[in-house]
This record gives C-alpha cells, structure tokens and sequence, in this order.
C-alpha cells in the first residue's frame, strides 16, 4: 500500500508540473502574440515626422517619412536572401532637411552588385526607426578595408559613417532607387516557440500519465497477487 500511495504521489507531482509547464507556455503564446501584433501595427502605421532624438525604448519600428539628401559612403553588411543568395545591405548615410544625419539601411544588392553604383541625392523616403540586434560576441569584426560588415551595429556604424546612432529601414523609395531590394521590419524573425513547447509539455504530461498509471496497475497487480 505504501508503495502505491508513493508512486500516487510522485505520478501527480509530475503530471501536475508538466501541466503548469504547458499552460505556462499557452499564456506565453497569447502574450507574444500580441507583442506582435502591437509590434505590426506600429510598423504599418501611417508614417510622422522624424523625432528630433529618436530612443530605442520609445521609436523602435516608429514609421517616419524622410525628407532630405542619400549621402556617399555606403557600408555594406553581408547576409543571404532565400531565393537570392549572398549579398549585403546597403547601410548609407543620409542627412534630413532640418540637418539630422542617421543611417538608411536601403535593401538588399546581390554579391555581384557591391561595388555597383547607387542613387544618392535628394529624396523622400519612408521607412522603420530599427535598432536591430545583429551582433553577439561571436560575430566578426568587420573587414573595413573590404568594406564588409556581418551584422548591423547601430553604434559602430554610426561613428563609420558620422552619423547619429539612428537606422532606419526603408520599406518606401522612388523606383529609380529599385536596383536595391527592400526588405523592410517586419516580425518574421521574432521567435515565437511557445506553441512548440506548449505541445511537448503536454505530450510529456499524457505519457507521463500513462506511465504511472501503468505503473500503479502493474504494483497494485502484483500486491493483490
């Protein structure tokens, strides 16, 4: 009988703390689903003025309209596009208007479009304010003689280009700038697992289960025997 109730209770312990695990994570998913649906709103909303000192907490994926001049010194960060291969952003450096300097992360140019020339100049663009978390410890430091950069470090990019440590991703330009490829914000490459985990918990709380119950009808067998 003792060993009954122990295995009881260790069976309902566990099944009990699978449970909490996968519900646990069903609230995760309702919330993180409506992160990004804040998050798409905001960045499809109807473009404002740019503020005059954008924040990372305040004016991530702000929609802003530009007004102002694309500037030489483009940098060039590599990264793939499924269906296009390797290639780079285009990051270049653009003054506004009322003399703000801040990067244009202008799209994607295949490998063999690097050293290819672009439209610089006066434009009106719209785009995204993006402070993107491209880089970890493990990330190359850029080749600056090359001209290659492997992920976009708002920071070390702005002092390059002398600019403000403000990037915005265009997802709006005049079609004489459509030799790049936009590849605006979007939320396709926010993790959102929670479904996943969901179901693993769950599935290991219906074998976990299974497994004392069998467990129980197995001992409770052999005592009555």
């Amino acid at each position: 009988m003792q060993r009954l109730i122990f295995l009881s209770v260790i069976g309902g312990l566990g099944l009990a703390t699978l449970l909490g695990l996968g519900t646990w994570q069903v609230q995760r998913l309702a919330w993180k689903q409506g992160v990004l649906e804040t998050i798409e709103t905001r960045i499809a909303a109807d473009p404002v003025a740019l503020p005059a000192s954008p924040s990372p907490e305040r004016d991530k994926y702000l929609a802003v309209q530009l007004e102002g001049e694309i500037l030489e010194g483009e940098l060039h960060v590599f990264t793939s596009v499924k269906d296009l291969g390797a290639g780079y952003r285009i990051i270049a450096p653009f003054v506004t208007t009322q003399g703000q300097r801040l990067m244009l992360d202008r799209g994607y140019v295949r490998a063999s479009a690097k050293a290819d020339q672009r439209v610089i100049g006066p434009a009106s663009l719209v785009g995204n304010l993006l402070w993107p978390d491209d880089t970890d410890d493990f990330t190359p430091a850029p080749e600056i003689e090359a001209n290659i950069w492997y992920g976009r470090d708002v920071a070390l990019m702005a002092q390059a280009l002398s600019t403000d440590p403000v990037l915005v991703v265009l997802r709006e330009a005049p079609s004489e700038h459509s030799a790049i490829k936009l590849m605006p914000v979007g939320t396709a490459l926010i993790a959102n697992d929670h479904l996943q985990y969901a179901i693993t918990w769950f599935s290991l709380a219906f074998i976990w289960a299974a497994m004392t119950a069998s467990f129980l009808w197995r001992s409770r067998a052999k005592s009555e025997g």
